[in-house]
């Protein structure tokens, strides 16, 4: 007999905890940003057709060119998450403020913090994209929200995830429940239950990194970079270098597969390149829940008390012996 994989709503009943905010509103959560995945999914898959590639000509808050897709994937979270009825506040890098869709008291119990369409330096050559969200809970329910309540450390979200956008369309959560991934069948328009209980290995054989900035990194980095390329049967190394220019992406290998993605500080940009809430926070919440760490290289990345809605930070992440490796030799402690 053939067993069929459980929708998400399936399996959130079948897990017998309930979710944060309620089984109710965390499914709609769910399910309409769902709605968003399909969206986008359907917009790239006929980008090339209906002029949606390319740039606006304008720049998001972050000094960095909007691509159209950028625009259109925000403005779809905007309008389904809105229409879901349980968030309450939104938040994203393409926006400079947040946006509030219901006041307190309206069981709206969620605040979303997200990147629309992570990178989207891809669109224009129909490689992997992807898409980033944070979820957590409004401090105290009442007032008006304020950025400090969507400035949480990265312990404080209460659930996290991606849609990633390749040869076929995931939807990968972490709830507190473990990581599990939902893979979308385009001919029933349901995700379907596909990865459960997701493990990353606590040592692998790949390492994602943009070296081209390989010469702008501290002394440390390179050295632990370095010493990932020399034969050593030890250590299964060579490690092998896969990096697709879509963080979402090159984070899913290595959660599936074990290894390190390293986009570090660089001498003169030490703060990094990479958002804290829309897209290290999400992003270590869901390789902890899996076994992994991430780190700054100092610093446990869940731990940082953000300090601005677009706040940048390094970002190691992957398998935790991969990771604490990385973290001893940036810090001169031993060799890799």
């Amino acid at each position: 007999m053939t067993l069929h994989p459980q929708t998400v709503e399936q399996f959130l009943k079948s897990c017998g905890t309930v979710p944060p905010g309620g089984l109710g509103p965390f499914t709609s959560l769910l399910s309409h940003i769902g709605i968003i995945g399909k969206s986008l999914a359907r917009d790239l898959r006929v980008a090339g057709l209906i002029d949606v590639l390319g740039t606006t000509g304008q720049t998001n808050v972050q000094g960095e060119t909007v691509k159209k897709l950028d625009e259109i994937a925000n403005e779809i979270f905007v309008r389904v998450l809105r229409q879901s009825g349980v968030v309450r506040a939104l938040v994203s890098e393409e926006m400079e403020k947040p946006v509030v869709l219901s006041a307190a008291g309206e069981g709206s119990p969620y605040l979303v913090l997200f990147d629309p369409l992570d990178g989207s330096s891809n669109t224009d050559v129909n490689m992997p994209l992807g898409s980033i969200f944070s979820v957590v809970l409004p401090g105290n329910g009442e007032g008006r929200v304020a950025d400090a309540d969507l400035m949480r450390r990265g312990v404080d979200q209460v659930a996290a995830g991606y849609l990633l956008f390749g040869s076929s369309t995931m939807l990968v959560v972490a709830a507190g429940n473990g990581v599990h991934g939902f893979t979308l069948d385009p001919w029933l328009g349901e995700y379907l239950l596909t990865h459960q209980n997701i493990k990353i290995p606590s040592k692998g054989t790949v390492y994602g990194a943009n070296e081209g900035n390989y010469n702008k990194w501290p002394p440390g980095m390179r050295k632990y970079f370095d010493q990932l390329k020399l034969v050593d049967k030890a250590k299964r190394r060579p490690y092998s270098g896969r990096y697709s220019g879509c963080l979402v992406a090159d984070v899913h290998r290595i959660l599936l597969v074990g290894g390190i993605y390293l986009y570090p500080g660089e001498t003169e940009k030490p703060e990094g390149k990479l958002r804290l809430l829309y897209e290290a926070n999400p992003l270590a919440l869901i390789v902890e829940q899996a076994g992994g760490a991430a780190s700054t290289g100092t610093n446990r990345i869940l731990d940082i008390e953000p300090v601005a809605l677009h706040q940048r930070v390094p970002l190691i992440i992957g398998s935790r012996g991969d990771v604490q490796e990385a973290e001893q030799c940036l810090q001169g402690k031993s060799s890799a």
